[in-house]
């Protein structure tokens, strides 16, 4: 599992109402909570499903109710859950009451739909490349479209030693069009336009599977129940890219 996915003991501790995050410091620093047996130590991370005991005693912690929300991202906020290097943090914008992180990325200069989450194995299952899950963006270039441009950009660019896979492409404008993406390479819209010699001036994402952007700038809401249903409907063959452990 990556480093996102996991939180630091102290915090955990706190999140679940054990005890304050000094408190639980002190804890650790007197070696008297063990992790799956192990005496924890200071700044040590974990996936929230381990055995923990303190003062010898397991500690009972409740099953935790998953978040899954849609946020309509600003320009300018980084896709990120590092607060201490990242000021424009996804994180402390949206300052939600626990712990999510985001699944998948949105870059910087760009806007619209991102998911968050606090349940890894939804992440994992969704970020499958080869599940083939849809992504929709409205984008505007700097120059006027081209027949020419729209048919090359559908059936495959030559980026980042690959080839992209064949999308849906549709003009919309003299300068704007719409692109239906399965795949998720770094910057991959504004990497196909440069390689004809466009460049991205506006990028939005407007859907992801089957929920569509319905809110404000900056805004987020919880998924409904039906369009989780049919998130999990749409997951439940894909493979995890990891296991828990019981």
């Amino acid at each position: 599992m990556t480093d996102e996915l996991k939180i630091r003991i102290n915090k955990f501790l706190s999140e679940v109402g054990y005890c304050s995050r000094r408190k639980a410091d002190i804890l650790i620093d007197q070696g008297r909570i063990k992790i799956n047996g192990e005496i924890a130590v200071m700044g040590q991370k974990i996936i929230g499903n381990e055995t923990i005991e303190i003062n010898g005693r397991k500690v009972q912690i409740g099953k935790k109710k998953n978040v899954y929300i849609a946020f309509n991202k600003p320009i300018g906020i980084v896709c990120t859950t590092d607060q201490k290097r990242e000021k424009n943090n996804i994180i402390d914008y949206i300052n939600y009451p626990s712990r999510i992180f985001p699944i998948g990325r949105l870059d910087k200069p760009s806007e619209g739909l991102i998911f968050l989450t606090n349940d890894g194995d939804i992440v994992n299952k969704i970020l499958r490349a080869n599940n083939h899950h849809e992504k929709e963006y409205h984008v505007e270039v700097s120059k006027p479209i081209t027949k020419e441009f729209i048919k090359e950009m559908g059936e495959g660019v030559p980026v980042l030693e690959t080839v992209t896979q064949k999308c849906f492409v549709k003009q919309t404008g003299k300068k704007t069009f719409k692109i239906i993406l399965t795949q998720g390479l770094n910057r991959q819209i504004r990497r196909m336009c440069e390689y004809f010699d466009y460049r991205v001036v506006a990028l939005k994402r407007v859907r992801i599977m089957n929920i569509k952007l319905d809110i404000p700038v900056g805004e987020y809401r919880d998924f409904t129940a039906e369009e989780l249903n049919q998130i999990n409907q749409s997951v439940q063959n894909s493979i995890k890219t990891f296991k828990h452990k019981n």
